[in-house]
């Protein structure tokens, strides 16, 4: 029995190496390497669910997720980063393996506020090139594992180390990428405003769209349709209703951040994404556009929504759109 065991134990180690070195062959992007990562760990240390999160502002976002069917979570999914357990961990608050999470008062206090059944959890930070948090490698389970776990530590710390130089090489390539993006943008400009115009807002929402599910970054679809451009036209002829529309051009794109994406749609319909923002600063920024259009004599109704990995660039445009037709009907209303 014990020469048989001696036999098995190298044949078992080989087996895991070959599987982990299956999981470090070289990834080009940062989302192909989450997955090559849950796949391992998901043989290597089963658990009800595995993650790869990214942690930004006051949420935790679920970029790539492998679930046994134990708690029913995708890819997409997000939660207040105050009701997680991630948030004690990469703090260093607790420790980044609880084979009993009732022994650690912060991850029993956590589990408790989800309502879900986990008596496990396993994490390990993710890091950026500038030594920032960018978010972890998690997992949780139904059960209590032995202590024995704890033995995981150097493991998790090659997967962590190797996300995040996966995650350094792909955001450099697509930093490259978008000031490609930004000179190709030059010939894509509208002949009145000089603002992007439809085709490359196109182009670049479906170029963006795969990044943005990569990175899990925040974004705000912002919509802005002129009041009063018919009127204009009508009464005081198209050169002053270009005019209209040209004052318009300049506030938005006063008021817009670098880095953030600003189009003429249409005769009179605008569209920004501001990169980076969450709802609440995209309806900061809105405020302070509309005073500004106010001074400048325009005046246009606004609609927003956050970008989401579910619904992608088209659900928050539709939504954003949607939101628009509902402030300018209650504008008119109150006339």
């Amino acid at each position: 029995m014990h020469d048989t065991e001696s036999v098995a134990a190298p044949d078992r180690i080989q087996a895991a190496d070959l599987r982990l070195a299956r999981a470090l062959v070289p990834a080009r992007s940062f989302d192909r390497a989450c997955d090559l990562v849950l796949d391992y760990l998901r043989q290597e240390i089963p658990m009800g669910v595995w993650s790869v999160t990214r942690i930004t502002g006051d949420r935790q976002l679920m970029l790539s997720v492998t679930d046994d069917g134990s708690y029913g979570m995708e890819a997409g999914h997000a939660v207040p980063l105050v009701d997680t357990m991630c948030r004690y961990m990469v703090s260093g608050e607790a420790p980044r393996i609880a084979p009993d999470v009732s022994l650690v008062p912060q991850y029993q206090t956590a589990a408790d506020r989800s309502g879900a059944q986990i008596k496990t959890y396993v994490g390990t930070p993710i890091v950026q090139p500038d030594g920032s948090l960018f978010g972890s490698v998690c997992g949780f389970d139904p059960e209590r594992r032995p202590e024995s776990l704890q033995s995981y530590g150097p493991l998790l710390d090659v997967l962590s180390s190797l996300l995040s130089s996966v995650l350094e090489a792909d955001l450099r390539a697509t930093d490259v990428a978008r000031d490609l993006e930004t000179a190709r943008r030059d010939s894509e400009t509208d002949a009145l405003t000089g603002l992007l115009n439809r085709r490359g807002w196109d182009r670049y929402v479906v170029r963006e769209e795969e990044r943005f599910r990569r990175f899990g970054d925040d974004a705000t679809v912002i919509v802005m349709d002129l009041d009063n451009l018919k009127t204009v036209n009508d009464v005081r002829g198209h050169d002053a209703g270009d005019d209209y529309i040209r004052s318009a051009a300049r506030v938005l794109e006063s008021t817009v951040r670098s880095g953030d994406v600003l189009a003429r749609l249409g005769g009179d319909e605008f569209g920004i994404i501001a990169v980076g923002a969450t709802a609440e600063q995209a309806e900061g920024w809105v405020e302070r556009a509309e005073r500004e259009l106010e001074r400048a004599g325009v005046s246009g109704s606004f609609g927003h929504a956050p970008y989401s990995i579910v619904a992608g660039f088209p659900g928050a445009w539709k939504a954003a759109d949607e939101a628009m037709y509902v402030r300018k009907r209650m504008r008119r209303a109150a006339r």
